[in-house]
């Protein structure tokens, strides 16, 4: 049995996890259970725990637990009909209900797991308005692609075959699906946070957001935004900079989730290129900050089946192609592969590149410089792009940041290898 030091905290701790989610129920006036009556729903449920550990049982958890969700809806039940403001209950019963469930599970020890459900279960709860407002602003388009996200990432990816097939072992489904699914959640977060600011903000930071989705659509977008107008090619540079920055934090959040061991060689090198490319981007912002307001672009979900299906295949055919170069030409046909992958998409090439280090086919410099040859390859596409669509003069602006970050990448990784 615990000592009375565990008792006592895993009491408080109930405590404070009730008294945590009833202040923001208090909050409502129309809410039958406040501050007081959260706190003794989540100490119920550790009560109720101990109890049952100690009589070899679990009736009382049970019973706690209708006894609870009961009693709130009796009391919903019986409100009267010209309360001031008219609430189903729904989502006070639901949020007591669960409280009480933490109450029980801090009994057995998941004291981390809990604190953070409860931070997490008042965040939803008090966010309700904002929460309202995204989900209207949704697109029955938006709606039908994150269905669509959740079926391939939760329902799908489980059953997918976890074994190498082909050549060299290299095309694993299980593995390949996974990438997919990574890639667009990144993508996704990104068009989230653009959606949950209405599409309406700071340039910038719609621009960097942007870039997190597609720096391509992003750096297209803008070039045209621009083209014939001299007062707004100023922002637009600044923003396809900030959006080709942010490609070097997407693949360090990308190396983060698939290869940490990477980390210690590659961090230095992405970081290199923000720091010498930030500073003109903000050179740039601070010269042309009063010009005129660029318009921002409507982005589109980035988790459509096309196009997770369409990286899907891009990802496994650099990845059989590294592969098989890497096996002829060691890793300089791993360099290859990155400066034509690169031409279209680096998230491919960086995720085959982790994937060959992974494996021990190549070191952490040969995988980092890979990418890095592929962030060049791209940076001449999207400097390509921006003196077509947006014409010289916005080229021209945007060429040092490019030629500034190109050259910090390369330097850096030089002298990690």
């Amino acid at each position: 049995m615990p000592d009375n030091y565990a008792l006592s905290l895993s009491f408080l701790t109930s405590l404070a996890v009730g008294l945590l989610i009833g202040l923001e129920r208090e909050r409502h006036k129309e809410a039958k259970a406040g501050v007081r009556t959260f706190a003794l729903i989540a100490m119920l449920g550790t009560l109720c725990a101990m109890l049952d550990e100690r009589i070899g049982g679990s009736w009382l958890l049970v019973a706690g637990l209708l006894a609870t969700s009961g009693a709130l809806i009796a009391a919903y039940h019986r409100a009267p009909a010209t309360s001031p403001a008219p609430d189903a209950g729904a989502t006070t019963v639901m949020a007591a209900a669960l409280t009480f469930c933490l109450g029980a599970a801090l009994w057995h020890g998941n004291r981390e797991i809990v604190i953070a459900l409860a931070i997490v279960t008042t965040a939803l709860l008090h966010y309700k308005s904002q929460l309202e407002g995204f989900s209207a602003r949704l697109t029955p388009t938006d709606m039908g692609s994150v269905l669509q996200f959740a079926v391939l990432s939760l329902v799908i990816l489980p059953v997918v075959p976890n074994q190498g097939f082909g050549p060299y072992g290299a095309l694993n489904p299980y593995h390949l699906w996974l990438m997919v699914v990574l890639i667009s959640a990144v993508s996704l977060a990104g068009y989230v946070a653009w959606r949950l600011l209405g599409g309406r903000g700071p340039v910038l930071l719609l621009g960097a957001l942007g870039g997190l989705v597609s720096s391509t659509a992003t750096t297209l977008v803008y070039s045209r935004g621009a083209r014939g107008k001299p007062a707004l090619e100023g922002t637009a540079a600044t923003v396809i900079l900030l959006a080709n920055l942010v490609v070097l934090v997407r693949l360090s959040v990308l190396a983060v989730a698939v290869s940490p061991r990477i980390l210690p060689t590659m961090l230095p090198v992405m970081a290199a290129g923000l720091v010498a490319a930030l500073p003109v981007a903000w050179i740039t912002w601070r010269r042309h900050a009063d010009s005129e307001r660029i318009e921002n672009p409507e982005l589109t979900n980035p988790t459509d089946l096309p196009v997770a299906l369409g990286f899907g295949v891009a990802y496994a055919a650099v990845l059989m192609a590294a592969a098989w170069l890497n096996d002829l030409a060691g890793v300089r046909g791993v360099y290859a592969v990155a400066l034509v992958s690169g031409l279209t998409d680096v998230d491919a090439i960086s995720l085959s590149s982790f994937r060959l280090f992974g494996d021990a086919h190549v070191t952490a410099a040969g995988a980092v410089m890979a990418i890095v040859v592929a962030l060049c390859s791209n940076i001449v596409v999207k400097a390509t792009i921006v003196f077509v669509a947006g014409g010289a003069s916005l080229g021209r602006r945007c060429l040092g940041g490019f030629g500034v970050m190109a050259a910090a990448l390369v330097a850096a990784a030089f002298l990690m290898a």
